[in-house]
């Protein structure tokens, strides 16, 4: 590949490095479907003079939930809040939301499943009919109030969709699911946020950062961040193949994108377990880690890279992974001695 330098920074970037997301649509990179759908959706409300439909976001962390969410208000010219469903803990936690929600402009929850069950019905008038019904005082002086909102959007996110209730998710118009980033779009992704950075960075270096980072781009950056002080401190401030290696080798980030948990958690099953299969619970207490650290941090890399594989007997791990180690196709009690080279 080409190892010159394919994006210089300009004084056309803002500085920003606490900020990466793009601030409109079409600055966006991957997700193009999407991007179409909600164009023409953008667009015609826009030409309506009306507010935009619901909208539900819903995928894996770090996809770009949350940037869509942004963009939309800003590509409509409209002001928007955020909430994150966690802390709207009861109806009066989200009225102050709803009330002050001015015509057509956009609502974002995110976390929208981790809502209590008596929120979500507190928004079903809200979304359908733009009112709330607050009471007002107590026993037998308790009465009802019909409040009318201004026309509003509601755009929920969400990493965990069969959490929600299915009156809740009917009552958003539009629903679209994010998918995984392939390496050259993550690579145009890196490229952008260096000019962002105000670092130069090589093309080659650019895809290297993009293959270790799991097809998601919050990891892309976080990656790219890291490799970009790593040139500050010990290279001449221009990321090159070699120096992106070398920062990525010091973070124990390896060809994969896998780190040294991931590795452990592989290594552990291959010279404990002889390759599974093996009940994660006994994985855990070797690791002298807990379940839910397993099952959401380290274990859905790996099942989506077909590494392990579920079983009805337990976690075990196929071919690939054992290739990953060095192991030849079998596990052996020398799998942590004989892993060749991951770091490229």
């Amino acid at each position: 590949m080409s190892r010159e330098p394919i994006l210089q920074p300009t004084a056309d970037f803002v500085d920003d490095d606490r900020d990466l997301r793009p601030q409109r649509m079409q600055d966006m990179v991957g997700q193009r479907e999407v991007y179409a759908r909600l164009e023409i959706a953008v667009d015609a409300a826009e030409k309506r003079g009306d507010q935009l439909g619901h909208i539900l976001f819903d995928g894996p962390p770090g996809l770009g939930k949350t940037t869509f969410a942004t963009c939309i208000p800003r590509d409509l010219g409209v002001n928007f809040q955020i909430a994150s469903g966690a802390a709207l803990a009861a109806p009066k936690d989200v009225i102050p939301y709803l009330t002050n929600a001015e015509e057509r402009s956009v609502l974002f929850i995110d976390e929208i499943h981790r809502l209590p069950k008596a929120v979500e019905e507190f928004l079903y008038p809200a979304m359908e009919d733009f009112r709330i019904d607050l009471t007002l005082g107590e026993g037998v002086n308790a009465r009802t109030i019909n409040m009318q909102l201004k026309p509003f959007t509601l755009i929920g996110a969400t990493t965990r969709t069969g959490l929600l209730s299915a009156p809740l998710r009917d009552r958003f118009q539009m629903r679209e699911h994010l998918d995984f980033y392939t390496i050259e779009e993550l690579a145009e992704i890196v490229r952008r946020n260096a000019g962002k950075l105000r670092v130069e960075i090589e093309t080659d270096a650019a895809v290297e950062i993009a293959g270790r980072s799991r097809s998601t781009p919050r990891l892309a950056n976080n990656r790219l961040r890291w490799v970009r002080d790593y040139t500050q401190s010990k290279a001449d401030g221009r990321i090159t193949l070699g120096v992106a290696r070398a920062a990525l080798e010091m973070q124990e980030i390896d060809v994969k994108g896998l780190d040294r948990q991931d590795r452990k958690y592989l290594e552990t099953i291959a010279r404990v377990f002889g390759g599974g299969p093996v009940g994660v619970e006994a994985v855990a207490h070797t690791m002298n880690l807990t379940v839910d650290t397993l099952i959401d941090e380290v274990e859905p890399y790996l099942l989506r890279s077909e590494l392990v594989v579920r079983t009805p007997r337990g976690r075990k791990m196929t071919a690939a992974a054992l290739d990953h180690l060095g192991l030849g196709g079998t596990a052996s009690p020398a799998a942590g001695e004989q892993q060749r080279s991951l770091f490229g």
